[in-house]
């Protein structure tokens, strides 16, 4: 039947089908499903690879949405992570691994030479680790530990963009493994809000949502950390586990969050002790310390009565917010937390304070003290592992590594200029520094002994005496904080800037997988084996010893017209008499059967220009290797370096002094290689003791003439040292020994 229709509705083309504008993606039940189909199309995968992406997606990162109230709305944050125990599955299921995990607490003692001492070096061998194991019911019960690291990033400089990663390590695998090996997790929990983050309900709201987010991520072993989780090891024996967070690393502000304390002005700032605020300064006394079961007291208080309640927690400084680690078993967050040497002393003692006191001083001298301080630094002798700095002065050093390496040189470079008849005030300051150096070489310490713990608190309370008479100051992060690179990388280069969570959790996964076969490589190599021989440089060297850099033979004649210094000053003769001397006490025979041997201008040696030196630490007693340099142009710069070598005295006895390489070498006698240096000795008299310098904590060395160079074998070396010039007299050089723990250690009784 004909149906009569306004000219207006017409339409000539076909009638477009009805659709539900809502939902663009049916039949499909989501969008994300539809997206997933058209991938696996366009890809043309088959239905196993299908199958198998499946699995992979669903084994990744969890998404979660956090709802809060308020200020009369609902919030929602979305949370993405990863399982916790889907990921300590996956590490206990590693078959690479299974060797390496440590289940018992132990106690370790090691012979001083007068008796045993106990000494930590590992989480297990700590009391937590024995206090909570001998809680534990079951006789064959072991903690499986978690270390938690969490932290603000900025992705952009700035500020406007900001993730919160989580970091999460075994804590049952060794220090050099579980550093190697991480997984990610985390998200954008709170937006900033400049005009909110001041009140008091928008500081409550960022912590309640940081607590429930990080329930989140805990929620998988919080059943677990009660009832336990049976597993067979690799040597088919079974172990009840219970999941745990033993250690919480994180800067102030993230430790004021996980302990929820109300922070640095509050009655009681310290997160861990109920420190009182106007006593922070005196180390002397010791203060009760938080608990979870204290927190929790309180809390409930607060929600009977909230004037009451109020009033209690605010004598304590707690925040009025159910914290997410007391819902997993022996997980307090107060004696999970440690000590941040990182944030606390390189990035905050030293570089707020200190540096920035030190900075002003010069500043008010003039230009002139600045100038000669940057041009100090600019000649401070290089190290490996150490940033050399052409300038300080004017800088600013956000890298809390370069801090440290400024605070390690900073007193050998102004020692000249703030000198205590020039500037009283200013040698007070350097005073400040030498003794916080002090103290703070202890923390850095790998592993810690009865008596290196003995001397850190008195260094501490030695530190403290320094800033109450200083008119001027008076006014363990460290592998973890690596990961905000990638993630800024990840932002900067591979993202498009939208749904920032997602994109850097896949970014990381890739990386995840990437490090896993990274690490099949560096086990197939066997360096997770304890073995004090093996090194992962690209020239692995068993012994102690090895050089590097060769130059062609040459003659001996060839030696005193190409070298003219005064160093080289008879050096045949030096060689001959060294010779006729080490040969008969090494017990190797002389060419010819002779009883002299003599040297002839067409012997040839090889000149080395770099040593490799393995030593024993006396921090760890593991094996170290220092890379030592003679050369004269060294990135256009000379670089003779400095070592610490065994000697004998005039009666015999043995003694360790330090020397200069001027010249590494091989020569050969019969059929032995002999490896040689000429050196000059750093143990000339320097006559009384300076009380500046002992005040500034400073190893002096003086140089003997350059005529009376020697010859030594290169096995004599114990290790490298770091030795600076003495900018204000020549010939005169310090020993720096804050360059690592072990030769801070080494100065300690070489000086006494």
């Amino acid at each position: 039947m004909p149906v009569q229709v306004p000219l207006f509705l017409f339409s000539c083309g076909p009638k477009s089908i009805a659709e539900n504008d809502s939902e663009p993606w049916h039949p499909f039940q989501t969008c994300g499903d539809f997206e997933f189909s058209e991938l696996v199309h366009k890809a043309a995968l088959n239905k196993d690879l299908t199958n198998q992406f499946l699995r992979l997606i669903q084994c990744l990162f969890e998404k979660h949405v956090v709802n809060v109230h308020h200020a009369k709305h609902n919030l929602e944050f979305d949370v993405h992570y990863h399982p916790l125990w889907d990921w300590a599955m996956d590490v206990l299921q590693d078959p690479r691994l299974q060797p390496h995990f440590v289940w018992d607490a132990q106690h370790l003692y090691k012979h001083n030479g007068e008796c045993f001492e106990h000494f930590i070096d590992e989480p297990w061998t700590g009391d937590r680790w024995w206090n909570i194991q001998s809680s534990l019911l079951q006789e064959d019960a072991a903690p499986f530990t978690f270390i938690l690291y969490t932290d603000k990033s900025h992705l952009l400089s700035s500020g406007k963009v900001k993730a919160y990663p989580i970091i999460v390590c075994c804590g049952n695998l060794p220090t050099h493994i579980r550093n190697s090996n991480h997984g990610l997790g985390g998200g954008q929990l709170v937006p900033e809000d400049s005009a909110n983050d001041r009140k008091l309900s928008y500081t409550n709201l960022k912590r309640v949502v940081w607590h429930q987010a990080f329930l989140k991520l805990l929620n998988s072993i919080t059943c677990l950390s009660k009832v336990s989780f049976v597993y067979k090891t690799y040597d088919d024996s079974m172990s009840t586990l219970y999941p745990i967070i033993l250690i919480l690393s994180a800067d102030y502000e993230e430790q004021c969050m996980m302990s929820l304390i109300r922070g640095l002005n509050s009655s009681c700032p310290c997160p861990i002790c109920l420190l009182p605020l106007n006593e922070l300064c005196d180390h002397s006394k010791t203060h009760p310390h938080r608990t979870s079961e204290e927190a929790i007291t309180h809390f409930e208080l607060y929600k009977k009565s909230q004037c009451i309640g109020d009033e209690m927690m605010w004598s304590q400084s707690w925040q009025p917010v159910e914290n997410a680690f007391w819902h997993v078993n022996q997980s307090c967050p107060h004696a999970a937390l440690c000590f941040d040497p990182l944030h606390y002393n390189d990035g905050g003692l030293f570089s707020n304070h200190l540096f920035m006191e030190l900075k002003k001083i010069l500043a008010s001298i003039g230009h002139h003290a600045k100038k000669t301080v940057d041009t100090q630094h600019e000649l401070f002798p290089r190290w490996r592992n150490s940033n050399h700095f052409k300038s300080v002065m004017n800088i600013f050093f956000s890298d809390r590594n370069k801090l440290l390496d400024i605070a390690k040189k900073i007193i050998f470079t102004t020692q000249n200029i703030l000198t205590h008849q020039a500037h009283p005030v200013g040698f007070v300051l350097l005073h400040c520094i030498a003794s916080y150096l002090h103290y703070h070489m202890y923390i850095l310490l790998d592993v810690h002994m009865e008596t290196t713990l003995a001397a850190g608190e008195c260094k501490l309370h030695t530190f403290q005496c320094h800033l109450e008479v200083s008119p001027t100051v008076a006014i363990f992060t460290w592998p973890n904080e690596s990961h905000h690179r990638p993630i800024r990388k990840y932002y900067l280069l591979q993202m498009n800037r939208k749904d920032v969570a997602k994109q850097i959790l896949r970014l990381d996964h890739k990386s995840l997988h990437l490090d896993q076969m990274h690490l099949k490589q560096i086990l197939d190599k066997h360096a997770l084996e304890d073995d004090e021989n093996e090194t992962l440089d690209d020239c692995s060297f068993s012994g102690h010893i090895y050089l590097g850099s060769p130059h062609k033979s040459v003659t001996l004649a060839s030696i005193k017209e190409n070298f003219c210094s005064c160093t080289f000053q008879n050096f045949c003769k030096k060689l001959s008499n060294f010779l006729n001397e080490f040969l008969p006490a090494h017990s190797i025979p002389i060419p010819g059967e002779r009883s002299w041997f003599l040297t002839s201008p067409t012997n040839k040696l090889q000149e080395f220009q770099y040593l490799k030196v393995n030593y024993k630490s006396t921090v760890d007693w593991r094996i170290g290797t220092d890379y030592l340099w003679c050369n004269p142009s060294f990135h256009r710069c000379e670089r003779f370096d400095c070592a610490l070598v065994r000697s004998v005295d005039q009666h015999q006895n043995e003694k360790l002094i330090f020397v200069q390489l001027h010249f590494m070498f091989q020569y050969t006698v019969g059929t032995e290689t002999l490896p040689l240096a000429l050196v000059t000795s750093l143990d000339a008299p320097i006559g009384p003791r300076h009380i500046a310098n002992e005040q500034l904590h400073l190893k002096c060395l003086r140089s003997q003439l350059l005529s009376s160079s020697e010859i030594i074998p290169l096995w004599s070396i114990v290790r490298g040292a770091l030795v600076a010039p003495d900018f204000k007299c020549s010939g005169n050089y310090f020993l720096v020994n804050y360059i690592d723990t072990d030769m801070f250690l080494h100065s300690q009784t070489l000086f006494q």
